[in-house]
C-alpha cells in the first residue's frame, strides 16, 4: 500500500466494487461530472472497466482509497493514459460523499505524485477538472501544480458545455519541493 498522511492506495479488492458502484458511479450528477462520456447505469454484474482492474493495461493503474485510521474505503483514484515513451499520465480521482471536505483529496494527489515520480519515474503529471471544481483546484494547486490552460466549453455535463482547466507538474518541480 501507498501510504499518505491520511489516506492510503491500495490495491482493488473485489468487495470494493459494490460500493465504489453505489458511492460513486450510480450518482448521476457526481457521473456526469467525472467522466468524459455521458452517465449510463451499471447493470450488477457487469465488468464495467472503471471498477474492475484489467492487469494487463499498462496505460491504467487504479487504486481504492482508504483511511489510514480505520482502512475504510473512502473512494477511487487512478493514473491513467500512462505514456511510457514521453513518460506522461493523467490523474483521477474521485471521493465517497461522506469523506469530502476533509483534506484527502489533497492526500491523494500527493501519493499519486509520489507513485508516478518517484515509483514509475515519470516527467510529467496532468489534471483535467472542471471549472467549478474547487476542491479538485485546491488539491493540485497544494500539491505543486500549475494552471496550464482553459479548454473552453469543453466538456458537456447535464445539458450545458463547462470549461475545463488543464494542469501540470513536472518531476523537477515535485522534487524541489520535497527537498
Amino acid at each position: 500500500m501507498l501510504r499518505g498522511t491520511t489516506i492510503g492506495l491500495r490495491a482493488r479488492h473485489e468487495d470494493d466494487i459494490p460500493l465504489l458502484r453505489t458511492e460513486l458511479y450510480d450518482d448521476v450528477v457526481n457521473g456526469s461530472r467525472a467522466e468524459a462520456a455521458p452517465w449510463r447505469p451499471i447493470t450488477p454484474g457487469a465488468k464495467d472497466p472503471r471498477l474492475f482492474v484489467d492487469d494487463t493495461n499498462e496505460r491504467n493503474v487504479p487504486f481504492s482509497i482508504v483511511e489510514l485510521d480505520g482502512g475504510t474505503l473512502i473512494g477511487s483514484a487512478n493514473l491513467w493514459g500512462i505514456d511510457t515513451h514521453s513518460r506522461n499520465a493523467h490523474i483521477g480521482l474521485g471521493l465517497f460523499p461522506s469523506a469530502r471536505g476533509k483534506g484527502y483529496g489533497t492526500d491523494v494527489v500527493a501519493v499519486l505524485c509520489h507513485y508516478g515520480f518517484a515509483v514509475r519515474g515519470l516527467q510529467r503529471l496532468q489534471i483535467e477538472t472542471l471549472a467549478d471544481n474547487a476542491a479538485m483546484l485546491r488539491s493540485a494547486e497544494r500539491n505543486g501544480f500549475v494552471r496550464e490552460g482553459v479548454l473552453r466549453s469543453s466538456a458537456w455535463v447535464l445539458g450545458e458545455f463547462l470549461d475545463e482547466v488543464l494542469l501540470g507538474l513536472l518531476a523537477h518541480e515535485w522534487k524541489a519541493a520535497q527537498a
